[in-house]
């Protein structure tokens, strides 16, 4: 128990906020809806919108708050962006291809995405995937080669890394632990 009191009528979508605006006046509900949105995370123009709707706001009053938000820098999808690749990079591990597809999801222009994803160089997005091999790397001692391969290959994979980075850098580490790695790419 949370220790709330639900009254009728409540949901876990709703504020206290929200309910005592005046029905009449879409725009106050808007600022509203968005501002306590943009509290606990930042937001893309896309998710406020969707918000907004999924709240019966008039898309024109939608329009309009959402605007105004750009222009006060309350909303900014550029900066978004570029938070979010440093962040998922940095703490997941994800390969620019995979960020981009979690923008693209959180509804972010295709111009900011790849302004965005062009902050990671391909070195830096392959040292990442030999610190994320490395770590990994401990777990698949005892199995054989190409079992290992393919885990390692796989994770590097599902984290968005292309075929060819993924199987040179898990080559790589598997020669450095001194497994024979003569012949895998005829088996791959």
């Amino acid at each position: 128990m949370t220790g709330r009191t639900e009254w009728p009528g409540d949901s876990p979508d709703s504020s206290r906020a929200e309910k005592e605006l005046s029905p009449q006046d879409p725009a106050e509900r808007a600022r509203a809806i968005c501002l306590r949105l943009l509290t606990g995370n930042p937001r893309t123009r896309k998710q406020l919108a969707d918000a907004l709707r999924k709240r019966e706001i008039p898309d024109e009053v939608a329009e309009e708050v959402l605007s105004r938000f750009e222009d006060v820098g309350l909303i900014d999808d550029a900066a978004f962006a570029g938070a979010w690749v440093e962040s998922r990079h940095h703490g997941r591990g994800l390969a620019r291809r995979a960020l981009a597809r979690e923008l693209r999801t959180k509804g972010v222009e295709p111009s900011l995405i790849q302004e965005a994803v062009d902050q990671l160089d391909s070195e830096r997005e392959e040292a990442t995937a030999r610190e994320l091999v490395e770590r990994k790397l401990r777990a698949t001692r005892g199995l054989d080669r190409d079992r290992r391969l393919r885990r390692l290959a796989g994770m590097l994979a599902r984290k968005g890394y292309p075929e060819g980075m993924a199987l040179r850098v898990v080559r790589q580490a598997l020669e450095a632990e001194g497994e024979d790695t003569d012949g895998l790419d005829e088996s791959f």
